[in-house]
């Protein structure tokens, strides 16, 4: 559908106290909520897909089933909730988009008696998702950079960007945390610790909501521990599973990130659809955990509870059973909040509470975003910068503004280069790296030639471009090997695919490995095609069976392996993979998750040296593709046992990741031997950069409860700090660590601390525990609030010569 900008200037609404910012928001929105007709009520609590296409390939699940024709001069009158994706459903050029989306606001708000505009939203998972815009690295290499500061830094910068084309709302992080690496969309998740997922997730919060613009958590609850790691599958989860993992990144995000809004999720929790679920929707995120921001739904996903699960009867059940749970905003377009919820309000067949109820968040929301203020002008900033002439007259051409709004400037391309450098995890290394200038360099591999290997599913040349070939990138997109070519100037190369990402071709074995041979080096890339729903290997809906890598990739690493030459295996991946023997042959594995516009940059300066690699994996790399699911957090049982013949022993384990500096642990301490339940104890310990270069470490504290009234995963992060040491240098790292942070669901469904022993571990790695401390809990057991204490205190004191004591 599309939707006719030509719009008058916008007529004076009708005048109110609600257009007085001088007033509380509850009155204005009170006094709104007084004059409005049910229908004006219902219009505010749905989007519609602005430019969505009848044909093409979906973008989002079973979308040409459920996009049904609207009739936008029809609904306007009544006013319209939301816009979706004005800038994220085909490529357009910024500037002409925002003065198309402008255009749209006047249409709308001149339409509507009340003069109030649409919300506009957009994804952002991984930078603004519109053509032209910053492609920055996926969510998992977030998680790989251990730096929710640097995260923090791009979200704001993300949320400046939309800010300054109109839009309002972003739909974005994904705090689902890793319960099983098939599943598809690993890629927009942050890791398999719930700690990590947190607060990396926060960080990005705060940054966007920085830029006034309202942030989205999703999806809540429970998707990513779908059975088989299908998309969209059904979910079986205790409750102490879903309140120990799935749902701490949430609540930390609640309580401290300033978030607005929640999506839900598509699943059902044994049984339940989480769309129709208000203990989750509102029992647990409102009533609990005290959110009072506003809950969207999931593309479709209201109308999913009649069609896909089958528990509503018919649209209408759909949208009451919806708005009973929970559930304000009906996206990506209207079905099931339309003109047949309206007639059963007035019927008395939906009880208008429910739509009030919805309807208050939502005015709240757009009061709170300025859109009730008498005076608001719907004009972004980026078109008045670019010159208040071009926007004024609805039948001025765009072509007055195109190329006037640039949202990947140098300063973003910086912020995506530090990012995709810090997330660059080394694997392993038998000393190959770095390279000292091979005067010739094999890149092979399926992934060395491709511009989209470092683009998740939901970057927009990914998303949407590939279906629009005719359209440039939008965006300088080397691939590795040209970043290899201008990082090794004065050698010479040879390149040979080998094979493609899935095809399973071997044709191309012989040329590669006769390259592989005659070099003095290997860089062998290999990894994912990011797409959706089966077009890919990676991305919502491009689940795996198992772990293997895709197509013949096995084959061709064993294939070069055999050569004899040293060979880096690159990975540029949505999802960890076994990589049968090159744990153990290979020179170097360099692991990276979709890093992004400036990801094969990273690459090469890892492989020079330019680069100190600093990441750690978010998530484990498994030593056999089918010992799945497994995480790191596994109970002695999940652990490798005399009594099952498959080994779930991580190749790399979750928080591993090596660098070119070695650094020294030592002194390890803690304050005290025995804390009560409600008590604080600070462990220490000292860290010396015993290199000659300068380089960053990241030391993760892990609890281990050796005895407890419910069965307990062996390792648990509870905290984290990356230390940047110059050569030489050494610093003092401490945590102080409440009692709270060792709590879990106990047998009765609360959470307690219990007295007894924990061992608090200083890891390089959730397997590689490099010190410990024991500290008994004595005293009764402690029930902690719902003001507990969720992070431990971190101090980094740099050491100077004789303060060791």
């Amino acid at each position: 559908m599309t939707l006719d900008r030509t719009a008058p200037p916008v007529a004076a609404p009708v005048a109110g106290p609600w257009r007085d910012a001088s007033l509380p928001i509850d009155q204005r929105v009170d006094a709104l909520v007084e004059e409005m007709t049910v229908a004006e009520k219902v219009a505010q609590l749905y989007g519609v897909w602005v430019g969505a296409s009848d044909d093409g390939e979906d973008v989002a699940p079973h979308q040409h089933d459920m996009d049904d024709h609207v009739d936008l001069e029809a609904i306007l009158p009544a006013g319209l909730g939301q816009l979706t994706r004005p800038f994220g459903t085909a490529p357009v050029d910024p500037a002409t988009g925002a003065l198309s989306l402008l255009r749209a606001q006047r249409k709308i708000m001149a339409a509507n008696r009340f003069g109030i505009p649409a919300l506009a939203h957009e994804e952002c998972l991984a930078g603004f998702a519109t053509w032209g815009a910053t492609a920055y690295p996926v969510p998992l290499s977030w998680g790989a950079s251990f730096d929710p500061d640097l995260v923090r830094e791009m979200g704001a910068r993300i949320g400046d960007d939309m800010r300054s084309v109109g839009v309002h709302q972003g739909l974005a992080p994904v705090l689902d945390v890793v319960r099983d690496a098939r599943w598809g969309r690993v890629e927009e998740t942050i890791g398999e610790d719930p700690y990590l997922v947190g607060t990396v997730a926060t960080a990005y919060i705060q940054g966007v909501e920085s830029a006034g613009v309202v942030a989205t958590l999703k999806h809540f609850v429970g998707y990513s521990a779908s059975k088989g790691g299908r998309n969209l599958a059904p979910v079986s989860v205790g409750p102490r599973e879903l309140a120990d993992v799935l749902l701490p990144p949430f609540e930390m995000a609640i309580r401290e990130s300033g978030v607005r809004s929640v999506m839900n999720s598509y699943t059902d929790l044994d049984g339940i659809p989480t769309a129709a679920d208000a203990s989750l929707l509102t029992g647990l995120l409102r009533d609990e955990w005290g959110f009072e921001g506003t809950v969207v739904a999931d593309y479709f996903s209201i109308a999913f509870l009649k069609e896909l699960h089958g528990y509503s009867e018919g649209w209408t059940d759909a949208a009451r059973d919806a708005l009973a749970a929970g559930i304000d905003v009906e996206l990506p377009t209207v079905k099931t909040f339309g003109a047949d919820l309206v007639r059963a309000v007035e019927a008395g067949e939906v009880d208008e509470a429910l739509i009030d109820r919805a309807l208050r968040r939502v005015l709240r929301q757009k009061a709170e975003l300025g859109m009730l203020d008498a005076g608001w002008s719907p004009e972004p900033s980026a078109l008045a910068s670019a010159g208040a002439g071009a926007v004024r007259g609805a039948g001025e051409p765009a072509g007055g503004v195109r190329g006037a709004v640039d949202l990947d400037p140098p300063a973003n391309r910086d912020l995506a280069r530090r990012l995709a450098e810090e997330a660059v995890v080394l694997l392993s290394n038998d000393g190959t790296l770095p390279l000292a200038a091979p005067h010739r360099i094999a890149v092979i591999g399926p992934t060395a030639d491709d511009p989209y290997a470092v683009l998740g599913c939901y970057s927009f040349p990914a998303h949407v471009g590939v279906r629009h070939p005719e359209v440039p990138l939008g965006i300088a997109l080397p691939t590795l090997r040209d970043a290899l070519a201008a990082e090794f100037p004065e050698t010479e190369f040879v390149h040979a695919g080998g094979t493609t990402v899935d095809g399973g071709e071997t044709d191309g074995f012989a040329e590669a490995v006769a390259a592989a041979s005659a070099a003095d080096v290997v860089v062998l890339a290999l990894g994912d095609r990011a797409g959706l729903f089966g077009r890919g290997t990676s991305g919502e809906g491009c689940d795996a069976a198992d772990l293997s890598l895709p197509g013949a990739q096995q084959a061709l690493l064993d294939a070069v392996l055999d050569t004899g030459t040293p060979v880096i295996v690159t990975l540029l991946a949505g999802r960890p993979y076994a990589l049968g023997s090159a744990p153990e042959r290979a020179s170097a594995i360099v692991q990276t998750f979709f890093a992004g516009e400036e990801g094969t940059g990273a690459i090469a300066g890892v492989l020079s040296g330019r680069v100190n690699p600093s990441g750690r994996l978010p998530v484990s790399v498994p030593r056999d593709p089918g010992a799945q699911p497994s995480t790191y957090l596994a109970a002695t049982l999940a652990r490798r046992s005399e009594v099952s013949n498959i080994d779930p022993t991580a190749a790399f384990a979750f928080g591993h990741g090596l660098g070119y500096s070695p650094f020294v642990w030592s002194d390890a301490a803690s304050s005290a031997s025995e804390i009560t339940a409600d008590g604080t104890v600070t462990v220490s310990l000292h860290i010396g950069n015993a290199g000659h270069r300068d380089g960053v470490e990241v030391v993760q504290l892990y609890v281990h409860d050796p005895v407890a009234s419910v069965v307990r995963p062996v390792q648990r992060l509870i905290a984290y700090a990356r230390v940047p040491l110059a050569a030489g240098a050494r610093a003092a790292v401490s945590f102080e660590v409440p009692a709270e942070l060792v709590s879990f669901t106990g047998a009765d469904g609360r959470r307690v601390v219990e007295p007894g022993d924990v061992v608090l571990g200083f890891g390089r790695s959730s397997a590689d525990i490099v010190a410990t401390r024991t500290v008994r809990i004595t005293g009764p057991a402690h029930h902690p609030g719902r003001g507990r204490r969720l992070h431990a205190g971190v101090r980094v004191e740099e050491l100077v010569s004789g303060s060791e004591g």
